[in-house]
């Protein structure tokens, strides 16, 4: 079976699991914090500073047996247009993301720098990169409270690689978001709907990476034997 998130069967599992996960808001507090340590998740990170009391956050954290160098090669080419997301594939499609997880290192896409856009939906607007320190952390943020608009959303998302050594770094992922009340942004940006619905997406997301990065790592390992 694919272990991309590419194949029905995986597809329907991840449907099942949103199902499930929109049906338990008792388990917030497992999706908010999964695999992270409470150090991990109290930890100050870059960007936190930007959305100062967030209405709701998430670090998820895991450990990937490859060097930092070899996880940022999958990280740095992530979104919609380059190198995917590495998550339930089919099931981004049916939402129109025109998502292609990709199996392989792609050249042109590993320079990120401040200022550009990783997209999750190609007609949607992207996340603009605001920090960018190499095989370290990408740190984006999106916030329109300077529009004029009267409807906000102020929203970060982290990717951060903490090096343990020189064959495992532990990922940790953060997103710390505020808007403003309105019912729907309540309902939509809340721990109602996009919580449970990206807990699933993201976990798939960071496991992908670990996948690719593990065994792209051991493929480079035999190959030089």
């Amino acid at each position: 079976m694919s272990h991309n998130g590419s194949s029905l069967p995986e597809s329907i599992e991840g449907a099942a699991l949103i199902a499930f996960h929109l049906l338990t808001p008792f388990l917030r507090s497992y999706r908010a914090y999964w695999g992270a340590s409470d150090y991990q998740s109290e930890r100050e990170l870059p960007g936190d500073d930007l959305v100062s009391y967030p209405k709701w956050e998430f670090t998820h954290a895991l450990m990937i047996y490859a060097p930092a160098s070899e996880v940022w090669c999958w990280l740095v080419q992530i979104g919609a247009g380059r190198g995917g997301l590495y998550s339930y594939e089919v099931l981004e499609n049916l939402a129109g993301c025109n998502i292609h997880n990709a199996e392989q290192i792609i050249p042109k896409y590993q320079e990120l720098k401040s200022g550009d856009e990783i997209k999750i939906h190609p007609k949607s607007p992207g996340m603009k990169v605001v920090d960018v320190e190499l095989e370290h952390y990408i740190l984006v943020h999106n916030d329109n409270r300077e529009d004029g608009v009267r409807s906000y959303i102020n929203m970060t998302w982290l990717w951060y690689l903490d090096a343990i050594d020189a064959t495992t770094t532990r990922l940790i992922s953060r997103s710390r978001n505020d808007y403003s009340p309105e019912l729907a942004n309540k309902l939509w940006m809340g721990p109602l709907l996009i919580e449970p619905m990206s807990f699933v997406m993201e976990r798939k997301m960071l496991l992908g990476i670990k996948e690719r990065a593990e065994r792209h790592g051991m493929s480079e390992s035999v190959g030089a034997n």
